[in-house]
């Protein structure tokens, strides 16, 4: 849990293109706290992996959606179309997804140039993607990796409940 504070609080700080070399530290550290509650999945089905408890810190502009800019526009229609083009019947497929999912992932986080309030809320929606597309990579069962895969449609499509 400290990770996770910490992991925003750093998030909320230092905007998108000036943390390239922050990002590695988020990766890893979104892959450990992914692990620690893909450990407890049995204990806690209801997690912040398998489910979407971020959406209760979310907050809206003024009732609207937020303006996002282009190139992270470009990068969640990216994802949610690696989303569903790829088949995943296998433990080795949902590898492959996370994958794949992880380098769209990396394009958003890259590229972004929002600041502000809608910035602040892409992470809030962001952080969960991460660390469930990191689970995803080091999952160890079918069933977990279809949960996972389900967790990762939701939140990969509450992007445009949010933004715009």
């Amino acid at each position: 849990m400290k990770h996770l504070i910490f992991v925003l609080g750093l998030l909320t700080i230092v905007g998108c293109k000036d943390r390239k070399t922050s990002e590695t530290t988020v990766h890893s550290d979104a892959v450990e706290n992914a692990l620690e509650v893909t450990d407890k999945r049995h204990s806690d089905d209801t997690s912040n992996i398998y489910g979407n408890a971020w959406t209760k810190d979310m907050a809206m502009d003024n009732g609207e959606q937020w303006q996002a800019d282009v190139t992270t526009n470009e990068g969640v229609k990216q994802l949610q179309k690696t989303f569903y083009a790829k088949t995943t019947n296998s433990l080795e497929d949902y590898h492959k997804l996370a994958e794949n999912l992880n380098e769209d992932k990396n394009y958003v986080v890259k590229n972004c140039t929002m600041v502000g309030p809608s910035h602040d809320n892409l992470h809030v929606w962001l952080h969960p993607l991460i660390e469930k597309i990191a689970a995803l990579s080091k999952v160890e069962t079918v069933e977990d990796a279809s949960k996972l895969k389900l967790s990762i449609e939701e939140n990969i499509n509450a992007y445009s409940i949010y933004f715009k």
